[in-house]
This record gives structure tokens, C-alpha cells and sequence, in this order.
């Protein structure tokens, strides 16, 4: 059984927002939800300062905290080490929500319109409505599943096939010689906050 990760390159990432939107179509997200975010910061001192962008998703930690705190056993942890949800037990009391260090989880009350109000729902937004509803269902938690139903077909996660860059790869983390792992072992990755002892299984390998 293969231990999914992935590894993050944040010398080839140049904040251009292709995870993001790769991620909102495929999971068919509504307003608001960013199952895959794009944070920015700038250091140093004008006029020496750097900006870096920090793709963001849900961790699929191997210590979830999301999970310790879920009531009705909705969240859980699969084989490969990937983190589910299952709509038809989260009751929505969002306490995962609040335990998850990362800020990866969402829930949608109810879904709105990308356009304003006073115009005709379209077709296509329709089928996102029905597609989201179907998969997360509504007013419980959602959250990235490094695209889950892809992996059972043999493809990589949207983020991943979108980047332009290539600053995404990912793989089986127990297997030494995947791309992961070799990554990790060439340049020393790490997670982001290892000392709140999640164990992260999406790593970063230093911009600079």
C-alpha cells in the first residue's frame, strides 16, 4: 500500500494561481472555499526584499488533529495515509475546523452563485452545484483528498498536472526511489510547523 505526499518546490513556484484554479474546477468549489490557497509574503528591508508565494492545502497528516476531535468518526484516515471525510456522518459542528493547524477545511451552509444576484443560474454552474453537492455535501466539513477519485484512475492530483512551473510532485512517500522521495532525500524537505507534531505529508523544499 503505497503512503501518498507531496513534495512543494518553492524555488520554482511563482505565485501564478494555476493550483488554485485547477483545483476550484475539478472539485467544482463554490464562492469562498480554496481547497488549494496561494499565500504571499515579503521579507527583508527596501530595497532588499523578497517576495514567496506558499501554495497551501490540507496536509493528509499522519497525526491528524481533525480526526482526534471529530464526534461521529466522519473523519478518518485511509491505508495510504490520505484523509477522507464522510459527508453522511459529519454532523457540522466544525470542530475539525477549528483543531486543524492549517486552516484547510471548509464548510458550505449553502451554495451561492458566482455571479450577482438577480441573474439566471446557467447550466454549467447547475452541474457544479450538483457535482459539489454530491461529493461534500453541504453544511459539513470539505477539504482537499489530493483528488482522490484521479488517483483510482492512475492520474495525478489537478494542482499537480496544472502547475506550469513544475514545482509539484508527487508520489508514493515508502518508496525510496519515487520522485518524493528522492526529492526529499536530495534536498532535505520539511513541512510547515513540524513542532506542532501533525507529521505532515506535504513537504517544502527552500526557496533560497
Amino acid at each position: 500500500m503505497p503512503r501518498y505526499g507531496m513534495v512543494i518546490d518553492l524555488k520554482r513556484c511563482y505565485g501564478c494561481y494555476a493550483c488554485v484554479m485547477a483545483c476550484k474546477v475539478k472539485n467544482h468549489t463554490p464562492p469562498g472555499v480554496f481547497w488549494a490557497r496561494l499565500l504571499k509574503g515579503e521579507t527583508g528591508t527596501y530595497p532588499n526584499t523578497v517576495r514567496q508565494a506558499l501554495p497551501v492545502l490540507c496536509m493528509q497528516c499522519a497525526e491528524p488533529s481533525c480526526m482526534e476531535v471529530c464526534p461521529t468518526g466522519a473523519t478518518r484516515q485511509r491505508k495510504d495515509g490520505i484523509v477522507v471525510v464522510d459527508k453522511d456522518k459529519c454532523m457540522g459542528c466544525k470542530y475539525c475546523m477549528m483543531a486543524c493547524p492549517y486552516g484547510a477545511r471548509y464548510s458550505v451552509d449553502s451554495w451561492e452563485s458566482y455571479f450577482p444576484d438577480g441573474l439566471p443560474i446557467t447550466p454549467y454552474e447547475e452541474f457544479t452545484r450538483e457535482q459539489f453537492e454530491e461529493k461534500s455535501g453541504v453544511g459539513v466539513a470539505t477539504k482537499c483528498d489530493f483528488c482522490l477519485d484521479r488517483l483510482k484512475e492512475g492520474k495525478q492530483p489537478s494542482c499537480v498536472l496544472a502547475c506550469p512551473a513544475d514545482a509539484r510532485t508527487f508520489g508514493d512517500l515508502d518508496d525510496l526511489e519515487s520522485e518524493p522521495s528522492i526529492l526529499l532525500r536530495r534536498h532535505r524537505g520539511a513541512p510547515l510547523n513540524p513542532e506542532l507534531g501533525n507529521e505532515p505529508k506535504v513537504y517544502y523544499l527552500a526557496p533560497r
